[in-house]
């Protein structure tokens, strides 16, 4: 039976391992990077976008644009007897526009980067076939084998016309 600690030091040292790989190191700091960009993206609609929009569409704050389906109700005292039911459009409508902002950034990302991929195999690809013509026009090097046959068969007709 395996020792426990055995165990432990295995599970540990394999867990080293995996987390010192460079494509997990990638993954954490993509993942740091989309929480920052989420937050610019989610400042930039709500502080800029949304008031904007709202300024056009002539209401002050878009973050408390609803639609009531049941009013709130209090007492004498001030004390809520009914909640007030509502469907908050106004943060629906800014969750869609922080949406598409990410999607627009990603969208421009990935065009930039498969363009940039797409010109680095083009520019390969041409440089394999510049290479492929350049020995084709050079002349090859006789193997050692050739240059072995040659040197034996000079030594041949020295001996035969010697």
């Amino acid at each position: 039976m395996a020792n426990p600690k055995d165990k432990a030091k295995g599970f540990i040292d394999e867990f080293k391992a995996f987390i010192s790989k460079g494509n997990v190191i990638d993954m954490a700091v993509g993942v740091i990077i989309a929480t920052a960009f989420g937050k610019i993206t989610t400042s930039l609609v709500n502080d800029v976008v949304m008031p904007a929009i709202g300024y056009f569409i002539g209401a002050s704050d878009l973050s408390k644009l609803n639609i009531v389906l049941q009013p709130e109700v209090l007492n004498e005292a001030g004390e809520v007897v009914t909640p007030l039911v509502a469907i908050g459009i106004g943060t629906f409508l800014s969750t869609i526009v922080d949406f598409l902002l990410v999607a627009l950034v990603v969208f421009l990302f990935l065009k930039v980067l498969l363009g940039t991929k797409s010109k680095m195999e083009a520019l390969r690809k041409k440089e394999e076939e510049e290479a492929a013509a350049a020995e084709e026009e050079a002349p090859a090097e006789p193997s050692a084998e050739e240059k072995l046959l040659t040197e034996i068969r000079d030594l041949l007709k020295d001996q035969k016309n010697g």
